[in-house]
């Protein structure tokens, strides 16, 4: 393989702003629903119950099934093509979404939505990475992570927005909720248009190669266990709470604080903003740890995020709306900083034909654990607790639990990290 010619990372912003972009687009597609699920409850005549079992299979079920093949794919073929493919699919999806009228065409779409966005993250970090030299990975995984916050933060900031200047008569003929996801599609249209005059990278630190026997390459993902199953409980448990979070503080805003989707626009700006500065502090801790030459010193900035996780993960039983914004912020800024030093611990510490495989099985698992289980077990918590308005408690009592777990097993990890992405093992 010829030596892969190092760029300054200034003339590969242009292509990591628009692949940021992209996953920004993805989760938007992603997280929308949240803001309008309500509307979408009232108009089909759903139960909360209902739409926790879509938000269980619309994410949960085709990430599990499709996630590790997915990442496979992203270790053996083009991976430029393969994110044309899902950001289709979760366009689709999303004006697919605008468009259910019953349970399981809405069920779906919110499937192909998921399927998209998460799969299209998992090819994009492993272009990113092969962009950038390692010494710059950690800028170009908070480019990305930024983007990731900036979707999230858009699916309830703008999202608001654009649901406020539509108002009640809609467009097209459409309510509001239904237009709102017929313009974020065609959005997502365009953009896929512009992934067509990118390139593909050449891959870099590859041990076994993208060619390697299945057996190799398990084999190789099975010796770094011990560092891989605590990490990936760690960021599961953080994407547990972030994931419920972002589920239902717009439903939570609305029935115990009386504000409504529409006034909940300042949201949004709060998860960009705390977003922004997670991953700029997220990225400076990953590198401080990585040069300090200490065992798993990338990821010390993961432990210290997910013990401040811990308080701020009550914000949804916060006496005041300023303290739960407050609080909110919190929790997101601490879970972006997890996010991001997790994504660079798996660049930086796993050889090239493992990061597709090993990012489609924690997305898998997440999808399962953290968008598909933890939402769900809010809502049944609820109905003990006594009903639709206790949904902030038991968003509360889920989240400190999964936050407290994150510690250790992230601890557990850093124990066990190996020395860089061509060194040996710890068994």
């Amino acid at each position: 393989m010829s030596a892969v010619i190092e760029r300054p990372f200034a003339r590969l912003l242009p292509a990591l702003i628009l692949f940021a972009f992209v996953v920004a687009l993805g989760q938007q597609a992603l997280a929308q629903f949240s803001l309008v699920q309500d509307s979408a409850k009232a108009a089909m005549g759903l139960s909360d119950e209902q739409l926790g079992l879509i938000q269980a299979l619309g994410a949960a079920v085709p990430m599990l099934l499709l996630s590790i093949p997915i990442g496979i794919l992203v270790d053996r073929t083009n991976r430029l093509r393969l994110t044309i493919i899902l950001a289709s699919v979760w366009t689709v999806g999303t004006i697919g979404t605008a468009f259910a009228n019953d349970i399981w065409t809405l069920t779906l779409c919110r499937m192909a939505a998921g399927v998209g966005a998460t799969g299209a993250v998992t090819a994009i970090i492993s272009i990113a990475a092969d962009l950038c030299a390692p010494a710059q990975r950690g800028r170009s995984m908070l480019i990305l992570t930024v983007g990731k916050s900036a979707g999230i933060a858009a699916a309830i900031g703008i999202g608001g927005l654009v649901l406020k200047w539509l108002g009640a008569d809609g467009l097209w003929g459409l309510p509001s909720w239904r237009a709102l996801l017929v313009l974020l599609g065609l959005v997502s249209a365009a953009t896929v248009v512009l992934l067509f005059f990118q390139r593909e990278p050449e891959r870099r630190e590859v041990l076994a190669g993208p060619g390697a026997p299945f057996r190799t390459v398990f084999g190789e993902l099975w010796a770094r266990r011990a560092f891989l199953v605590p990490l990936f409980v760690g960021q599961i448990s953080v994407t547990m709470a972030d994931a419920s979070a972002g589920t239902f503080v717009a439903p939570i805003l609305s029935r115990n604080y009386g504000i409504p989707p529409e006034a909940a626009s300042w949201v949004g700006g709060v998860l960009f903003v705390t977003g922004l500065a997670g991953s700029v502090a997220g990225g400076m801790l990953a590198d401080i740890g990585h040069r300090s030459g200490r065992r798993g010193g990338i990821l010390y900035g993961a432990i210290a995020a997910a013990a401040v996780g811990i308080p701020a993960a009550l914000f949804s039983v916060a006496p005041s709306v300023p303290l739960l914004g407050a609080g909110l912020g919190l929790l997101m800024f601490c879970g972006t900083i997890t996010g991001l030093i997790t994504a660079v611990a798996i660049t930086v510490l796993l050889p090239n034909e493992l990061r597709g495989l090993c990012i489609g099985a924690f997305l898998s698992l997440a999808g399962l654990i953290g968008f598909g289980l933890a939402p769900w077990l809010v809502t049944r918590l609820s109905v003990p607790l006594g009903g639709e308005k206790h949904l902030g408690e038991a968003l509360a009592m889920i989240s400190v639990v999964v936050s407290i777990a994150s510690v250790f097993a992230f601890w557990l990890a850093a124990r066990r990290a190996p020395d860089s992405a061509m060194g040996e093992p710890v068994r």
